[in-house]
């Protein structure tokens, strides 16, 4: 700086009043080489192939019945029979295959504590009416006899020309009735092996067999005990 006037030299005004640019380096180009990466990559293929187990056919295991088959004996009054013609019509009875036990179901002629029953299943009177077999299910596997002892067998005869449809809505119905009876059942107690009180265990004996030509109960069946419509007409 010369003199005291405070004046800037040229140099001096010319590093304060520019920003001295930097030079850009030159970046090096570079390369990866894959040479290796392909060697390990086969080496990895080959390994996974040889120690990865292919994907084996999975079958659909079926248990076939013995070809003897041992007959069980059963009583009259723990058999529930519920037959499905080909006609698609449904039928009911205890015991033999006899036309006098077949009778009607009507929800009109359910007791008060009934009804209240099946209204736990959350459905209007009007679709209660509906649910025969449900309702013939339920009043029978809740008889006091049949709750305690649990010795009832629900058997569904079914035509083999009787459509698929009617087969699955009487199923239906037997498993919701399933959801009444199981909560009753389980309300009462019973004695286990180790002699404590534990709440009774549901125990379900349900089987399906094909109604065949000639079937005694095609031969006594008669369309006045058919089960009935909340309309009157043929269900």
């Amino acid at each position: 700086m010369a003199g005291g006037g405070g004046a800037l030299t040229v140099p001096e005004r010319q590093k304060r009043g520019k920003i001295s640019r930097r030079k850009k380096k030159k970046r090096l180009g570079f390369r990866i080489d894959m040479t290796p990466l392909v060697d390990i990559t086969f080496l990895l293929l080959t390994f996974f192939m040889f120690t990865t187990t292919m994907l084996k056919p999975q079958t659909i295991e079926m248990k076939v019945p013995p070809q003897r088959l041992e007959q069980v004996q059963v009583r009259e009054s723990d058999l529930l029979t519920i037959a499905i013609t080909d006609d698609g019509k449904t039928y009911y009875f205890r015991g033999r295959e006899n036309p006098d036990s077949i009778g009607a179901i009507n929800y009109d002629d359910l007791s008060t504590e009934q009804k209240i029953l099946l209204k736990k299943l959350g459905m209007k009177d009007n679709d209660l009416k509906k649910k025969k077999v449900m309702i013939l299910a339920i009043m029978e596997n809740l008889k006091p006899i049949n709750k305690k002892e649990q010795k009832l067998i629900t058997q569904l005869k079914v035509s083999s020309l009787t459509k698929y449809n009617k087969v699955i809505d009487v199923i239906d119905e037997l498993n919701l009735a399933e959801t009444i009876i199981t909560d009753e059942v389980t309300k009462e107690t019973e004695t286990d092996e180790f002699g404590n009180q534990v709440p009774m265990k549901r125990k379900r004996k349900f089987n399906i067999v094909q109604m065949r030509e000639g079937d005694s109960l095609l031969q006594v069946l008669d369309p006045k005990y058919r089960i009935q419509t909340s309309t009157g007409g043929p269900k």
